[in-house]
């Protein structure tokens, strides 16, 4: 005979939470696999878990309103003719036209020009919207090869050859049919409403050897004028990192688990890769230990959010940081004012993550006429602006509370964490401590 305690109310299960119960549901109603946009949405070690030491008797911070704190940063002096240099070291990261409608690659051209940064291509080809009003663009170089042609890789002001992404790393990306329009199957050689998948590797290359023969043939074309950034993954970032700069590059990205994506399996992006917290140091680990750090910079992307963020990546090596799905909400995707229509798609604002289906109500993530149409890229150009703007302000504002007078100044040891798998990660100590976990000592 069971007993019931009435006093207990009843308890559900850890491991079988409701979203967990959810997908098994709808894996055995509909006998495939959930595919989604955006990134991670589980909880890991972030930006958050660190704090910034300020200037009190020991340190002597800048005076706001009379000291400069510079945020500038050049890109890709290593080897190419012609190195890019930004006001701002927070750049756009590649989002294509295809996952993104033309008038959101106008709007994030603008924004970035207004606010003297780069723009970056994404997979499917260069559009006349986004290289007309970008004033630096970067020509995204991926294993599928939709609409490369030299003509534009000569347009560019640099090529990031993608050997890996975040969200997905060891995987390809997807455009489903209903998003390839007359115009994007134009641009990536493909027929119109067929699901597209691209390629997990390169098909002319299979190792770091292979890639310094690519490297060069893409100087060749470009008469060496431009800078090569790799691109990869958070996953081995010490030797992903150490291999891109013996392959040549001028430049690494390296792309955390945060990092959002158009569309891919949910599985991948919640269990595969590493928190961008976690990859940092091993990548200017890599660096040092080459005696590259600073000659070859490193972009950090991956759930960047605020002028803290970019502080924080900074301090711990990076050069620059690129931001994607914070410029698509700056563009006013997931935007409240629209609730009402993301409740007939089955979501809110906040949580659409569908930019596969193409039905974006904010006219981002669509290829349909009629909600592109709603996004005026002129007004979201200039929300992207103001953002950019308002990062670089509160990125100046720690530094100079930090005492220095450039960006690249500020170091790990302005920072201490406030959980143990952050001060690991990030190699600082532990809030009230000078110890981290694998340092001796306490």
């Amino acid at each position: 005979m069971s007993y019931h305690n009435p006093f207990t109310p009843p308890r559900k299960s850890a491991t079988f939470d409701d979203h967990t119960l959810a997908e098994i549901r709808r894996a055995a109603a509909t006998g495939i696999y959930d595919i989604r946009g955006a990134g991670t949405k589980r909880k890991v070690p972030h930006f958050d878990d660190l704090l910034f030491l300020g200037a009190s008797i020991s340190r002597y911070p800048l005076e706001g309103y009379r000291e400069k704190c510079d945020t500038s940063v050049t890109l890709g002096a290593r080897f190419a003719k012609k190195p890019i240099t930004l006001k701002t070291p927070i750049t756009i990261a590649g989002m294509s036209f295809g996952a993104l409608s033309g008038n959101a690659k106008e709007a994030l051209g603008r924004g970035a020009t207004i606010a003297g940064t780069s723009t970056t291509t994404g997979d499917g080809g260069m559009t006349d919207e986004e290289r007309g009003h970008s004033q630096t663009l970067v020509y995204q170089y991926l294993p599928s090869r939709y609409g490369m042609n030299p003509k534009d890789l000569r347009r560019a002001d640099a090529i990031e050859v993608v050997v890996g992404q975040g969200a997905k790393p060891g995987g390809g990306g997807m455009l489903l049919g209903q998003k390839i329009s007359d115009r994007v199957a134009n641009m990536r050689n493909l027929p119109k409403g067929i699901d597209q998948r691209s390629a997990c590797r390169h098909p002319d290359w299979t190792g770091p050897d292979d890639l310094e023969i690519k490297i060069l043939e893409l100087r060749e074309i470009t008469d060496w004028e431009k800078p090569i950034y790799i691109k990869v993954g958070g996953a081995r970032p010490y030797y992903d990192t150490a291999l891109a700069v013996k392959a040549g590059a001028d430049v690494v990205v390296l792309d955390g688990m945060q990092g959002g994506t158009a569309a891919t399996q949910d599985v991948f992006i919640e269990n595969v890769g590493m928190p961008t917290l976690a990859c940092i140091r091993p990548a200017v680990q890599a660096l040092q230990d080459l005696g590259m750090h600073r000659k070859v910079q490193l972009i950090v992307s991956g759930g960047i959010r605020s002028g803290a963020d970019v502080a924080k990546a900074l301090a711990l090596g990076a050069d620059a940081v690129a931001i994607g799905t914070a410029a698509l909400v700056a563009l006013g995707d997931n935007d409240p004012k629209w609730e009402e229509e993301y409740q007939k798609l089955g979501t809110t604002a906040g949580a659409y993550d569908d930019w596969h289906e193409g039905k974006d109500p904010a006219g981002i993530t669509t290829q349909d006429p009629e909600l592109a149409a709603r996004l005026d890229p002129v007004a979201a150009g200039r929300r992207l602006a103001n953002y950019l703007k308002v990062m670089t302000l509160e990125a100046q504002t720690i530094a100079r509370a930090c005492g220095k007078n450039h960006l690249h100044n500020l170091e790990p040891e302005d920072l201490v964490a406030l959980t143990m798998e952050a001060a690991a990660m990030a190699q600082v100590p532990l809030a009230g401590t000078n110890w981290f976990p694998g340092k001796g000592g306490f």
